[in-house]
């Protein structure tokens, strides 16, 4: 166990007092009754100390077992942020402990830790108008983007990322059934951000919704596609971008595609290698964008405009286009084979 983590431990045979210091020297305002083997028998909070203490025990009295939580919420180490931050936000707390499979103590989530240390500048606008067609009959009554993905709408997923990604302004471009985006999110400020929408009269493709936009921001903006399921750090995305000064960025992601033929490479009219059932390895786009502002008065209104002309036209002008590859978990769900996946059911 991390040094950290071992200051939230008390033993079960401790007192009050002990647990009181080992709530002051953590610093989180809970401790971990911790048995053997680091196994976590239950949660303690400041409130669950005072009680004891009201009912009668004092300082010295070794009742931490009686006066813990034996059933109180906690994460896996697989567990994603936007998942953590959705877990405290159900239940009112400001920590979420992470155990192992053995229930030992191996991190801690904090409300601070997952809001971001520090709240950016950068707007974000995400993609949530399109019909979904191709996950009909699904989305016949439910916009692409509220699908739900283990519990809840990938659109809040992808909310509650960016919030916990330290991202406070959201734009939403919507247009299918926007009614029912609209009445899920409201203001935003359940979801610890302002958000705000982009209306599409008529379908503007990938990139028409940001000439929609009432200001350019100041800031270099980020652009995803609305039917994601990622971890992808944000940060790092932008800071990618700044630290390159490239006009956009575009998110990209490994990919590699089984050749089921064996496959010849020729020059003239000689084979000079021959490869059997190879798999080729490509760089896919991922559907997310860091643009300068400046970039946005390229964007024309009121007609369909694939994000991937501003692309071309950087090209073709010589702007910088950044690359900047996305490791973390990602997954497009905009087809039905990958949305099973994301359910656990393909």
């Amino acid at each position: 166990m991390k040094p950290a983590l071992t200051k939230l431990c008390v033993k079960p045979d401790a007192t009050i007092l002990d647990a009181m210091r080992t709530m002051d020297d953590g610093g989180q305002a809970v401790a971990f009754v911790c048995g053997g083997r680091g196994r976590v028998l239950g949660l303690l909070t400041d409130g669950d100390l005072r009680r004891a203490l009201l009912s009668g025990e004092t300082l010295a009295s070794r009742c931490l077992e009686g006066a813990m939580k034996r059933d109180f919420a906690f994460a896996r180490p697989d567990t994603g942020r936007a998942d953590a931050l959705e877990l405290m936000r159900a239940r009112h707390i400001e920590q979420l402990p992470i155990l192992d499979e053995t229930r030992r103590l191996v991190g801690l989530h904090t409300l601070h830790e997952l809001l971001g240390r520090q709240e950016r500048p950068n707007w974000a606008v995400i993609m949530a108008g399109g019909r979904g067609t191709r996950l009909w009959p699904i989305t016949q009554h439910v916009p692409k983007p509220m699908v739900h993905v283990a519990g809840r709408p990938i659109l809040e997923r992808l909310v509650l990322h960016l919030v916990g990604h330290g991202i406070r302004h959201i734009w939403l471009a919507v247009n299918y059934l926007a009614e029912m985006i609209e009445a899920h999110f409201g203001d935003g400020r359940e979801f610890g951000c302002e958000i705000r929408y982009l209306h599409e009269t008529t379908a503007l493709g990938t990139g028409g919704p940001l000439a929609l936009l009432p200001e350019r921001p100041l800031h270099p903006l980020l652009v995803m596609n609305g039917d994601l399921v990622t971890q992808a750090d944000i940060g790092r995305l932008l800071a990618f971008h700044e630290q390159g000064k490239y006009a956009a960025t575009i998110g990209l992601r490994p990919y590699g595609v089984d050749i089921p033929f064996g496959v010849a490479t020729i020059e003239g009219d000689r084979i000079v290698e021959l490869r059997e059932k190879p798999t080729e390895h490509r760089f896919i786009n991922a559907g997310m964008y860091v643009l300068s502002p400046k970039l946005l008065r390229h964007i024309p209104c009121d007609r369909e405009y694939p994000i991937t002309e501003l692309f071309a036209s950087c090209l073709q002008k010589q702007w910088p286009l950044g690359a900047h590859v996305i490791e973390d978990e990602w997954l497009d769900v905009g087809r039905p084979a990958e949305l099973s996946k994301a359910r656990g059911t393909g």
